[in-house]
């Protein structure tokens, strides 16, 4: 970082800066004060998007990084806090593979990809971002989860389970922060209309909520310092219909459908 800090009040790290949810945060975010980092694979859309939010008043910082490799992503964030100390760690990059055509399950390739991206770098950032923050004693993480962590999903176990560990954890990190001033948000959305849920091939989308409406929730929650958000509201049935019905009957109507995925553009 080379900028000018004077008059920052704050700093943003986001991860999955460059498209989607973690894009939209950052334009939510942007102000006068505000400093904002913004950590992503496509160099072009993230300059894009710092663009937008330079164009608000914010101080941007970007980084090309690929969050499969834990021991950068540490280093990262470690050295983007020793030059201007982060209040607010958004770990909103995910990957979504699901089970190809053909496939019993899904490649051991993409697993790996999903397991560091969704869980493993999660989780090592955000042991380095509470540590720091608690030190000081102020300070919010907040993951993006899926109410896909609360279901057996054939054809996308790797991903829900990814997700179903993140939730997890998100919540024991919440008790341990605590005490330190330290707040965790576990988001766990239905679908948002974004590149990952447009992908989608053969299955509805149903209470798809705008990227817009859907990022204002999440920044209300983790300035609120509420410990979990899910949403939209029929999600919360659902999950409660799953629990109680026996597993079996629950894995045969999930088999039913055959969804599909499109190429993730690059």
């Amino acid at each position: 970082m080379t900028q000018d800090l004077k008059g920052i009040g704050r700093h943003i790290l986001i991860t999955g800066g460059s498209s989607g949810i973690g894009a939209e945060l950052a334009r939510q975010y942007a102000e006068p004060g505000v400093a904002i980092t913004l950590w992503g694979r496509n160099r072009r859309r993230l300059s894009q998007i710092a663009d937008e939010v330079r164009a608000k008043g914010s101080l941007v910082f970007t980084r090309q990084i690929d969050l499969a490799d834990s021991g950068k992503a540490i280093e990262a964030f470690a050295e983007a806090d020793d030059e201007l100390p982060v209040d607010v760690a958004i770990l909103a990059a995910g990957l979504s593979h699901l089970r190809s055509a053909g496939k019993l399950i899904e490649s051991a390739e993409s697993a790996l990809a999903m397991a560091q991206v969704n869980f493993t770098t999660p989780v090592v950032m955000a042991c380095e971002a509470a540590e720091r923050m608690g030190r000081r004693r102020k300070g919010a993480i907040a993951f993006i989860g899926s109410v896909a962590s609360f279901h057996d999903l054939p054809q996308a176990s790797v991903y829900s389970g990814t997700k179903a560990g993140i939730g997890r954890f998100s919540t024991a990190l919440a008790a341990a922060m605590s005490p330190h001033n330290v707040s965790v948000t576990l988001i766990i959305p239905g679908f948002i209309d974004t590149p990952m849920s447009q992908r989608l091939k053969g299955v509805g989308r149903p209470f798809m909520l705008t990227v817009e409406k859907a990022s204002a929730k999440i920044k209300r929650a983790i300035e609120e310092r509420k410990l979990t958000l899910m949403f939209p509201w029929p999600f919360h049935v659902a999950r409660i219909l799953d629990a109680h019905f026996p597993r079996p009957l629950v894995h045969k109507f999930l088999r039913i459908f055959h969804v599909m995925q499109r190429p993730e553009k690059k």
